[in-house]
């Protein structure tokens, strides 16, 4: 199927990546440099500098571009804002200064569709403004968080609010100086059908009761926003905080994830393209025994799969995207959880190569390499491991071929169980 895009969405495409050669490659390294001055989860004061200038340029919010505050805008669709996403991927903060990075761009939806009037105006705003940040709370460290139904925060209705007890980790986003507000789910009814047992609320970051206990690294490295281990011991919320209707939590969670599901793979797209432009570069100014690394069959083996690999998985997510478009998230399901297994572990072997052409360099922090490689990897396991999206899609799959298939232990065979057809050989 031809991908058609549309004329707004070919036009925003062309005016953020000439927006990154002129704004953010330019001061990619001065970004780092204030960040590594000012400490883990700092904010480099370049960012409001570039942030100024996308603003003026209307490229803010594109995910959402109808809830521009003072603005009617047209909302991209999925196909159009994937190869955006791609672009930003390129440059991990870059996302930010289009005020469309995560967790904040699933929470400004969530808001959207579930806030009331009150919540929207509190956090909302300030969020599509880029006033504030936001963060997510859904993973625990006591439970396995893969199945979203074992989630155990208590949520429990007291009057007026909601009391909070529990722990919440790799809360996305909460390490964050301008974090103020977090989504949180927890369980507000333990004897409700398991998909409706929990729910989602708004918490504002200094509530009593709530204690963030540390920030959780990974493989050593630590985002911007960070992910942190949340404390909460009789956290009190109004009930008006509540997102949706009490039980709605499980299915707000998969409308949440969708989207940023296939964000993450654009993005992860951009990274190994990324990979693959410092693999070639190295490759062209480094020799071993004479010869350049670039006249190695191995190394041109490398680049050559690198290079099919990231086309395939592009067409992937561009057909996902215009498939959610066209039939919506539901129908898409198969392929969105499809596209969350295959891209990040395509860029993972991207990265790899392009770590092993880079040799020890490749492995240190002179490279930008091995912390692509470190949050690629959490790609695998965040908004579901791979584990539980082929077991949906296989899932699907015996379905479509036996409508009865279920889960259960199978039954003794009986007379009116079909035999499976055998072709014979002529």
């Amino acid at each position: 199927m031809p991908h058609t895009f549309s004329t707004i969405g070919l036009q925003m495409q062309a005016d953020v990546k000439q927006f990154m050669d002129e704004f953010i490659y330019p001061n990619e390294a001065e970004y780092h440099r204030q960040y590594a001055e000012g400490g883990h989860h700092s904010y480099p004061p370049i960012l409001d500098k570039l942030k100024a200038a996308a603003r003026e340029k209307g490229l803010w919010n594109l995910f959402l571009p109808h809830l521009r505050a003072g603005e009617p805008g047209t909302k991209l669709t999925n196909l159009d804002y994937a190869p955006i996403s791609e672009q930003l991927g390129k440059v991990g903060f870059s996302s930010e200064v289009l005020n469309c990075s995560a967790p904040d761009t699933g929470n400004m939806e969530v808001l959207h569709l579930y806030g009331s009037e009150a919540i929207k105006g509190r956090w909302l705003a300030p969020l599509l403004e880029g006033e504030i940040r936001s963060a997510f709370a859904m993973t625990e460290p006591f439970v396995a968080s893969s199945d979203a139904t074992n989630i155990s925060l208590r949520i429990e209705r007291d009057g007026d609010d909601y009391v909070l007890n529990g722990r919440k980790w790799f809360a996305s986003g909460i390490m964050a100086d301008r974090a103020q507000v977090m989504i949180v789910m927890g369980k507000t009814d333990p004897t409700a059908p398991r998909h409706l047992q929990q729910s989602m609320i708004a918490v504002p970051k200094d509530t009593p009761g709530v204690t963030v206990l540390r920030s959780m690294s990974v493989f050593g490295y630590e985002d911007r926003g960070g992910h942190g281990e949340v404390d909460f011991h009789d956290a009190r919320v109004p009930v008006d905080n509540l997102l949706g209707e009490e039980g709605g939590g499980f299915a707000i969670s998969q409308a949440r994830l969708g989207p940023g599901r296939i964000h993450h793979c654009m993005r992860s797209i951009g990274v190994a393209e990324r990979a693959l432009d410092l693999m070639i570069d190295r490759a062209l100014v480094r020799t071993t025994f004479g010869q350049l690394i670039a006249q190695r069959g191995l190394v041109q083996h490398w680049i050559a799969q690198s290079r099919i690999e990231i086309d395939m998985a592009r067409e992937y997510v561009l057909s996902t995207a215009q498939l959610m478009d066209t039939a919506g998230n539901k129908a898409a399901a198969t392929e969105i959880s499809g596209i969350k297994v295959a891209i990040p572990n395509m860029t993972l072997k991207v990265i790899d190569r392009a770590i092993q052409v880079h040799g020890a360099a490749g492995v240190s922090a002179d490279f930008p390499l091995a912390e692509m490689y470190a949050h690629q990897r959490t790609l695998r396991i965040a908004d579901g491991p791979d584990e539980v999206h082929e077991m949906t899609i296989a899932r699907r799959e015996l379905l479509r071929r036996n409508p009865n298939f279920r889960m259960n232990p199978v039954p003794a065979a009986g007379p009116a169980d079909p035999e499976p057809q055998v072709f014979a050989r002529p």
